[in-house]
C-alpha cells in the first residue's frame, strides 16, 4: 500500500513543477499534502503493527 502513496506522490510532484495555473497548483498541492498525509498514516500503522508484543 505504501509503494502506491509513493508512486501517487512522485507523481503528483511532477505534475506540481509543471503546473502553469495558479488553481491546478493549489489543488495538486492539496492532493499532494493528502496522499502525505495518508502515507505518514501507513507507515505509522505499520509501525504500531510490528512493535506490539506477543499475544501470550
Amino acid at each position: 500500500m505504501t509503494y502506491d502513496i509513493e508512486i501517487q506522490i512522485e507523481e503528483l510532484r511532477a505534475e506540481l513543477r509543471n503546473a502553469c495555473d495558479a488553481g491546478e497548483r493549489r489543488q495538486i498541492q492539496t492532493e499532494l499534502e493528502v496522499a502525505q498525509a495518508e502515507r505518514a498514516a501507513a507507515v505509522h500503522l505499520q509501525v504500531k503493527t510490528v512493535d506490539r508484543e506477543p499475544p501470550y
